[in-house]
C-alpha cells in the first residue's frame, strides 16, 4: 500500500470515528472535539487532492451525520462477480467513469441479497445471465487501490447461463472475455484480484481471499 493510500485510510478512519461520535453524543464539549477531528481529516484529504478546499469535505461529512445507530459510520459494500467462459477467459468491463478494467461490480442495493446483486450487476453491465456459485474474495477497496472511499468488496464466482455481450450504455465503455496473458490495461487497483479470479475461472481449489490482518491494526502491511 502506498503512503497516499495509507493517508486516505487514516483520514477516513478519523472522519468515521468523529462522525460516529457526533451521532452518539449531545455534550457540546465532546461535539466540539469531534468536529475538530473532522477538520484535521479534511485537511489531510485536501492536501492529498490538491484542491485546498477542506471546508467542502467537512460540509459533506457533517451533512452525513446521523443520530444513534443509523449514524454509526461503516464502509460501503460493493458486490463483484467473476465470470468465466469455456475458454477459461475472464469477463471484464471497462468502466465509463475511470476507464479502468474490472470484473462487473456495483454497490449493494437495499432489498436484494448479496448473490442477487452479483447476478443483477452482471446482467445490467454486460448482458450476460449468470448464477452466483460461491464467495471467492472479500477485499478492502482502499487497501487494494480500488477507491478512496471506505469500501468492502464481496466477490462471487458465477457461471454463465445465457445472454449476449452488450455493455451498459452509461456505466461501461466496453466489455469482453480475456485470457490471463492478454489482459487489457489499465486494470483496477493493484491487480491483487487477478490470480484469484483466474483460479476460479479454471475451477481450481481455492480458499476465500481476504486482506491479511495487520498486527497492530494500524501498522502498514509492508511492515508486517
Amino acid at each position: 500500500m502506498t503512503d497516499e493510500h495509507n493517508l486516505v485510510r487514516w483520514s477516513e478512519a478519523l472522519a468515521g470515528i468523529a462522525r460516529t461520535g457526533l451521532a452518539f453524543t449531545e455534550n457540546l464539549y465532546e461535539r466540539e472535539r469531534y468536529e475538530e477531528v473532522l477538520n484535521v481529516a479534511a485537511d489531510i484529504q485536501s492536501h492529498l487532492s490538491g484542491a485546498d478546499q477542506p471546508e467542502k469535505k467537512i460540509d459533506e461529512w457533517m451533512r452525513s451525520v446521523g443520530e444513534g445507530i443509523p449514524g454509526y459510520v461503516t464502509p460501503k459494500i460493493a458486490i463483484g462477480a467473476v465470470v468465466g467462459n469455456d475458454d477459461e477467459e475472464l469477463l471484464l468491463i471497462q468502466r465509463s467513469d475511470s476507464g479502468v478494467w474490472l470484473f462487473p461490480t456495483g454497490f449493494a442495493d437495499v432489498g436484494y441479497s448479496a448473490a442477487e446483486i452479483a447476478e443483477k450487476e452482471v446482467l445490467e453491465e454486460t448482458g450476460m445471465e449468470v448464477e452466483a456459485l460461491r464467495i471467492i474474495s472479500i477485499l478492502d477497496g482502499v487497501r487494494g487501490g480500488f477507491t478512496r472511499m471506505p469500501l468492502y468488496s464481496i466477490v462471487f464466482q458465477c457461471k454463465v447461463l445465457g445472454g449476449t455481450l452488450k455493455p451498459h450504455p452509461l456505466e461501461c465503455q466496453d466489455v469482453g472475455f480475456f485470457s490471463q496473458d492478454s489482459l487489457p490495461e489499465p486494470l483496477a487497483g493493484s491487480g491483487n484480484w487477478v490470480d484469484q479470479a483466474f483460479r476460479a475461472v479454471r475451477n481450481e481449489p481455492i480458499e476465500v481471499q481476504f486482506d491479511a490482518p495487520r498486527r497492530p491494526a494500524w501498522k502498514n502491511p509492508d511492515e508486517n
